[in-house]
C-alpha cells in the first residue's frame, strides 16, 4: 500500500517540476506566464546577437520571386524593389561583431518578406524573421539569419517585437496583415505612444488608394501634421536613402 501511494505521488502532475508540466504551461491559467516567456525568450536572443535597432519591412506574401518564372505577375516588380531596399539599407547601416543597427526585420514568410531577408543576406548583413503560428503553417523563408528566426503564438507579442527596436517602417503593397501593421504604427506614432520614426510606403498608386491621406485631411479626420508622417515613393532604392538619411546610421548609397 505504501509503495503504491508513493508511485501515485511520483506520477502525479503536481509533483512535476514546473518547466516539465506541459499540461499546466498550456492551460488557461498559465497564459500570463506564456506571454511573459514569449517576450523574454525573443528579447534574450536578440540581445545576445547584438541587435540594437531594426527596420521593419511589410508586404504581401503572395509576391512571386524571379525564380518562380512569373515575371508577368502584376506584383512581381515589388520583389525586386524590396530586395534592393534591403541591400542598400544593409550596406549603409552599421554592423560589427557585437552591434547591429538598422537590421531588416520581416514577418519571416515568403514574397516581400523573403525578398527583404534575401537582400540583407546578399549584402552580408543579418536579418530577422518574426514568424507566427497559423492554422495553415507558414515555413520561414531560407534567407533569415539562423538564430534570428522566431515563431510566435501571440500576435500581440509579435507586434511588440516588431516595433520595440524599430527605427523605421517600410511597407510594400500587401493585404490585411500589411494594412494592419501600417495603420497601427501610424496610430502609435501620431499619439506619441512610441517615438517618431520614418514610415515609408513604397508604391504610390497602391497606397494612394489604400491610404488616402488627402481625403482624411479634407474630412477633418486627421491633421496635416499627421499626414506628413508618411513618405511615399516608388522604389526600394529611394526608400533606403530616405531611411538612412533620417536614422543617421551611415551614408545613403548612391542612386
Amino acid at each position: 500500500m505504501t509503495n503504491d501511494r508513493l508511485q501515485a505521488i511520483l506520477a502525479s502532475p503536481s509533483y512535476r517540476l514546473a518547466e516539465d508540466d506541459l499540461d499546466f504551461l498550456e492551460s488557461d491559467g498559465a497564459r500570463a506566464v506564456r506571454l511573459a516567456l514569449e517576450f523574454h525568450r525573443t528579447d534574450s536572443y536578440l540581445r545576445a546577437f547584438g541587435i540594437e535597432s531594426t527596420v521593419v519591412v511589410f508586404g504581401s506574401a503572395r509576391v512571386p520571386a524571379p525564380e518562380d518564372g512569373r515575371d508577368d505577375h502584376p506584383l512581381a516588380k515589388w520583389y525586386d524593389e524590396a530586395r534592393r531596399f534591403a541591400q542598400d539599407l544593409s550596406r549603409g547601416a552599421t554592423h560589427t561583431q557585437t552591434c547591429h543597427r538598422l537590421v531588416v526585420a520581416t514577418g519571416g514568410g515568403p514574397g516581400i518578406m523573403a525578398a527583404a531577408n534575401r537582400g540583407a543576406s546578399e549584402a552580408g548583413a543579418p536579418s530577422i524573421g518574426f514568424n507566427i503560428r497559423l492554422p495553415h503553417e507558414q515555413q520561414p523563408n531560407p534567407w533569415i539569419t539562423p538564430g534570428l528566426a522566431f515563431r510566435f503564438h501571440y500576435f500581440a507579442l509579435r507586434k511588440m517585437h516588431f516595433l520595440l527596436r524599430a527605427r523605421a517602417l517600410v511597407a510594400f503593397p500587401g493585404g490585411f496583415g500589411t494594412l494592419d501593421e501600417v495603420y497601427e504604427a501610424l496610430n502609435l506614432v501620431a499619439t506619441r505612444t512610441i517615438d517618431p520614426m520614418p514610415i515609408v510606403l513604397v508604391g504610390r498608386d497602391y497606397w494612394s488608394r489604400m491610404l488616402d491621406l488627402d481625403h482624411l485631411v479634407a474630412q477633418g479626420l486627421i491633421g496635416a501634421a499627421e499626414a506628413a508622417l508618411v513618405h511615399r515613393c516608388d522604389s526600394g532604392a529611394e526608400a533606403a536613402r530616405h531611411v538612412l538619411a533620417h536614422c543617421g546610421c551611415g551614408e545613403p548609397p548612391a542612386p
